[in-house]
Protein backbone atom coordinates (compact mmCIF):
# COMPACT_ATOMS: atom_id res chain seq x y z
CA UNK A 1 0.00 0.00 0.00
CA UNK A 2 2.95 2.49 0.80
CA UNK A 3 4.42 1.70 -2.69
CA UNK A 4 1.04 2.68 -4.35
CA UNK A 5 1.01 5.76 -2.11
CA UNK A 6 4.44 6.84 -2.97
CA UNK A 7 3.72 5.91 -6.80
CA UNK A 8 0.23 8.16 -6.99
CA UNK A 9 2.41 11.55 -5.05
CA UNK A 10 4.24 11.53 -8.06
CA UNK A 11 3.11 13.77 -11.00
CA UNK A 12 1.15 12.30 -13.87
CA UNK A 13 3.09 13.03 -17.14
CA UNK A 14 0.72 14.89 -19.65
CA UNK A 15 0.44 12.06 -21.64
CA UNK A 16 -1.22 9.84 -19.22
CA UNK A 17 -3.51 12.73 -17.78
CA UNK A 18 -4.78 14.48 -20.88
CA UNK A 19 -5.54 11.39 -22.53
CA UNK A 20 -7.82 10.46 -19.29
CA UNK A 21 -9.53 14.00 -18.78
CA UNK A 22 -9.92 13.40 -23.29
CA UNK A 23 -11.68 10.22 -22.51
CA UNK A 24 -14.56 12.09 -20.16
CA UNK A 25 -16.37 12.66 -23.43
CA UNK A 26 -16.69 9.37 -25.29
CA UNK A 27 -17.50 7.79 -21.67
CA UNK A 28 -20.37 10.58 -21.30
CA UNK A 29 -21.79 9.92 -24.66
CA UNK A 30 -21.39 6.04 -24.47
CA UNK A 31 -23.65 6.83 -21.09
CA UNK A 32 -26.27 8.58 -22.80
CA UNK A 33 -25.49 12.06 -21.15
CA UNK A 34 -24.27 14.83 -23.32
CA UNK A 35 -23.04 17.66 -20.43
CA UNK A 36 -20.57 18.11 -18.26
CA UNK A 37 -19.66 20.39 -15.97
CA UNK A 38 -19.31 21.62 -12.53
CA UNK A 39 -21.03 24.71 -12.05
CA UNK A 40 -24.54 23.50 -13.34
CA UNK A 41 -24.31 21.40 -9.82
CA UNK A 42 -25.59 24.36 -8.04
CA UNK A 43 -28.41 24.86 -9.76
CA UNK A 44 -29.48 21.22 -9.26
CA UNK A 45 -28.91 21.49 -4.99
CA UNK A 46 -30.95 24.16 -5.64
CA UNK A 47 -33.65 22.89 -7.70
CA UNK A 48 -33.25 19.53 -4.82
CA UNK A 49 -33.54 21.90 -1.67
CA UNK A 50 -35.54 24.75 -2.68
CA UNK A 51 -39.47 24.06 -2.57
CA UNK A 52 -39.80 27.68 -3.94
CA UNK A 53 -42.17 28.29 -6.94
CA UNK A 54 -39.05 29.51 -8.73
CA UNK A 55 -39.33 28.75 -12.47
CA UNK A 56 -35.30 28.63 -12.98
CA UNK A 57 -35.40 26.21 -10.46
CA UNK A 58 -38.22 24.11 -12.18
CA UNK A 59 -36.89 21.01 -14.54
CA UNK A 60 -35.89 17.62 -13.79
CA UNK A 61 -32.49 17.98 -11.46
CA UNK A 62 -33.04 13.58 -10.84
CA UNK A 63 -31.78 13.65 -14.46
CA UNK A 64 -28.63 14.70 -13.90
CA UNK A 65 -27.89 13.42 -10.25
CA UNK A 66 -25.12 11.25 -12.14
CA UNK A 67 -23.49 15.06 -11.90
CA UNK A 68 -23.95 15.42 -8.13
CA UNK A 69 -22.10 12.16 -7.66
CA UNK A 70 -19.70 13.17 -9.80
CA UNK A 71 -18.91 16.62 -7.65
CA UNK A 72 -19.31 14.38 -4.45
CA UNK A 73 -16.57 12.37 -5.74
CA UNK A 74 -14.26 15.50 -6.03
CA UNK A 75 -15.04 16.65 -2.88
CA UNK A 76 -13.96 13.08 -1.26
CA UNK A 77 -10.70 12.93 -3.77
CA UNK A 78 -9.77 16.22 -2.03
CA UNK A 79 -10.47 15.19 1.20
CA UNK A 80 -8.19 11.97 0.55
CA UNK A 81 -5.75 13.16 -1.18
CA UNK A 82 -4.97 16.17 1.40
CA UNK A 83 -5.26 13.46 3.77
CA UNK A 84 -3.12 10.38 2.15
CA UNK A 85 -1.12 12.37 -0.01
CA UNK A 86 0.09 15.33 1.67
CA UNK A 87 2.89 16.73 1.07
CA UNK A 88 4.84 18.52 3.99
CA UNK A 89 7.43 20.37 1.89
CA UNK A 90 7.16 24.10 1.29
CA UNK A 91 6.07 24.62 -2.59
CA UNK A 92 8.80 25.03 -5.07
CA UNK A 93 8.98 28.51 -6.93
CA UNK A 94 11.01 28.89 -9.64
CA UNK A 95 13.76 31.55 -8.21
CA UNK A 96 12.35 34.55 -11.43
CA UNK A 97 9.11 34.42 -10.08
CA UNK A 98 10.11 34.13 -6.02
CA UNK A 99 12.08 37.28 -7.01
CA UNK A 100 9.11 38.93 -8.73
CA UNK A 101 6.82 38.17 -6.09
CA UNK A 102 8.89 38.89 -3.22
CA UNK A 103 8.31 42.46 -4.47
CA UNK A 104 4.52 42.28 -4.12
CA UNK A 105 5.76 41.67 -0.48
CA UNK A 106 4.69 37.70 -1.08
CA UNK A 107 7.90 35.63 0.08
CA UNK A 108 5.91 32.42 2.35
CA UNK A 109 5.88 29.43 0.30
CA UNK A 110 4.97 26.84 2.83
CA UNK A 111 1.31 26.33 1.62
CA UNK A 112 -0.21 25.93 -1.87
CA UNK A 113 -1.49 29.26 -1.49
CA UNK A 114 0.15 31.88 0.07
CA UNK A 115 -0.87 33.48 3.16
CA UNK A 116 -0.05 37.37 2.32
CA UNK A 117 -2.97 37.00 -0.05
CA UNK A 118 -5.08 33.96 0.93
CA UNK A 119 -5.73 34.37 4.78
CA UNK A 120 -8.49 35.69 7.27
CA UNK A 121 -6.63 38.64 8.18
CA UNK A 122 -6.16 39.18 4.26
CA UNK A 123 -9.33 39.05 3.79
CA UNK A 124 -10.08 42.42 4.95
CA UNK A 125 -7.56 44.26 3.08
CA UNK A 126 -7.87 45.79 -0.29
CA UNK A 127 -6.02 43.08 -2.31
CA UNK A 128 -7.83 40.29 0.06
CA UNK A 129 -10.96 41.50 -0.77
CA UNK A 130 -10.39 41.91 -4.64
CA UNK A 131 -8.87 38.35 -4.96
CA UNK A 132 -11.22 36.74 -2.83
CA UNK A 133 -14.43 38.30 -2.57
CA UNK A 134 -14.45 40.04 -5.93
CA UNK A 135 -12.71 37.52 -8.00
CA UNK A 136 -15.31 34.81 -6.41
CA UNK A 137 -18.27 36.97 -7.57
CA UNK A 138 -16.27 37.16 -11.02
CA UNK A 139 -16.02 33.42 -11.39
CA UNK A 140 -19.50 32.92 -10.66
CA UNK A 141 -21.20 35.86 -13.03
CA UNK A 142 -18.65 34.68 -15.48
CA UNK A 143 -19.83 31.32 -15.17
CA UNK A 144 -23.50 32.24 -15.04
CA UNK A 145 -22.93 34.51 -18.15
CA UNK A 146 -20.94 32.01 -20.61
CA UNK A 147 -23.67 29.27 -19.55
CA UNK A 148 -20.65 26.90 -17.82
CA UNK A 149 -17.69 26.65 -16.78
CA UNK A 150 -14.20 26.23 -18.54
CA UNK A 151 -14.43 22.55 -17.86
CA UNK A 152 -17.60 22.27 -19.33
CA UNK A 153 -17.54 24.70 -22.22
CA UNK A 154 -13.61 23.73 -22.87
CA UNK A 155 -13.90 19.77 -22.37
CA UNK A 156 -17.51 18.82 -23.71
CA UNK A 157 -18.44 21.47 -25.78
CA UNK A 158 -15.11 21.92 -27.69
CA UNK A 159 -15.24 18.48 -28.44
CA UNK A 160 -19.08 18.38 -29.28
CA UNK A 161 -18.13 21.12 -31.63
CA UNK A 162 -20.49 23.76 -29.94
CA UNK A 163 -19.66 27.60 -31.02
CA UNK A 164 -20.92 29.27 -28.20
CA UNK A 165 -18.38 26.56 -26.08
CA UNK A 166 -15.33 28.12 -28.42
CA UNK A 167 -16.70 31.69 -27.82
CA UNK A 168 -16.56 31.44 -24.51
CA UNK A 169 -12.93 29.53 -24.32
CA UNK A 170 -11.05 32.10 -26.07
CA UNK A 171 -12.59 34.27 -23.84
CA UNK A 172 -11.70 32.32 -20.79
CA UNK A 173 -8.06 32.42 -22.68
CA UNK A 174 -7.97 35.84 -23.04
CA UNK A 175 -9.47 37.27 -19.79
CA UNK A 176 -6.91 34.39 -17.87
CA UNK A 177 -3.80 36.31 -19.86
CA UNK A 178 -5.21 39.80 -19.15
CA UNK A 179 -6.03 39.18 -15.84
CA UNK A 180 -2.39 37.46 -15.19
CA UNK A 181 -0.40 40.08 -17.28
CA UNK A 182 -2.25 43.30 -16.87
CA UNK A 183 -4.29 43.29 -13.95
CA UNK A 184 -2.64 40.90 -11.32
CA UNK A 185 0.01 43.01 -11.11
CA UNK A 186 -2.09 46.06 -9.89
CA UNK A 187 -3.61 44.10 -7.50
CA UNK A 188 -0.88 42.39 -5.70
CA UNK A 189 0.51 45.99 -5.50
CA UNK A 190 -1.80 47.20 -3.61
Amino acid sequence: MNQFIEWIRQPWPWYVAGPLIGLTVPALLLLGNKHFGISANLRHICAMCLPANIPFFQYNWRREAWNLVFVAGIVLGGVLSAWLLANPAPVQVDAALASELAGYGITNFDRLTPPEIFSWPQLFTARGLLMMVGGGFLVGFGTRYAGGCTSGHAITGLSMLQWPSLVATVCFMVGGLAMANLILPFILSL
